[in-house]
């Protein structure tokens, strides 16, 4: 079985919901879940408003498609995606697709996708209508990926409403998954978590990474426990 960075990945733009300034911040996040082996962009390229584009397109190895919009204040991009994504589904050579849009008009394929076996990930803004968001295995703002890594560790700065969700949804998550002793292995609870909320990421909070983030709050026991023979350590995670 082919790791995650091994297994291929179709990227489907649309460039009518997307804007182009951080294209290449986005395709540096996508490599995390797979090798990229198709990159298109579904636009009407006659338009003014689309020339922005075109050095990104040259820079970043993105194929553009042609589609004209025949009804004015009607995304012309929906239906070419949508086909082209059941095309290379069924020519069966990617395992995971990446839709890169704002738009609610994807939801259905999303779960077409996820429903032949296909790990479907979604890119977009913040307006993006929740049924998109879930219809998706992982969904990744993208004010997020342009977030600066910390310099040093840092305290949670959120509402406490925000807080109190997130920690009413680690230990749900933590109660779902705890062995005899109550601990969960960190990478599980993460999986879980990113099941139950598609749109989670510890960068929402300020931390890369899960661990950090937990630590930050407070509320957890974290036992990191090193391999026997190795300088790799697992962390575990229990509600107190």
């Amino acid at each position: 079985m082919k790791s995650t960075k091994e297994q291929h990945l179709a990227v489907l733009i649309d460039a009518e919901n997307v804007p182009h300034a951080n294209i290449a911040g986005i395709l540096e996040e996508i490599a995390r879940y797979g090798t990229p082996t198709i990159k298109r962009i579904y636009g009407d390229w006659t338009r003014q408003s689309a020339s922005g584009w075109k050095q990104h397109l040259l820079e970043n190895a993105i194929t553009p498609i042609q589609q004209y919009a025949y009804t004015t204040g009607k995304n012309s991009s929906d239906s070419a995606m949508i086909i082209d994504a059941m095309d290379l589904l069924y020519e069966g050579n990617v395992e995971r697709f990446c839709i890169i849009s704002s738009d609610s008009d994807f939801t259905r394929l999303a779960v077409r996708l996820r429903e032949s076996g296909r790990y479907v990930i979604g890119i977009g803004e913040r307006k993006t209508p929740s049924a998109f968001i879930v219809a998706c295995d992982k969904f990744i703002y993208m004010d997020l990926i342009e977030m600066k890594t910390p310099t040093q560790e840092q305290d949670l700065q959120v509402s406490k409403k925000k807080l109190s969700d997130l920690k009413h949804l680690v230990e749900s998550s933590i109660n779902d998954l705890a062995d005899d002793n109550g601990y969960v292995f960190m990478g599980d609870l993460g999986n879980l978590l990113m099941k139950k909320r598609p749109d989670f990421d510890p960068r929402d909070y300020g931390f890369y990474q899960l661990t950090q983030l937990l630590k930050a709050m407070k509320l957890f026991d974290i036992d990191e426990r090193r391999v026997e023979n190795s300088n790799v350590k697992h962390v575990y995670i229990r509600n107190r």
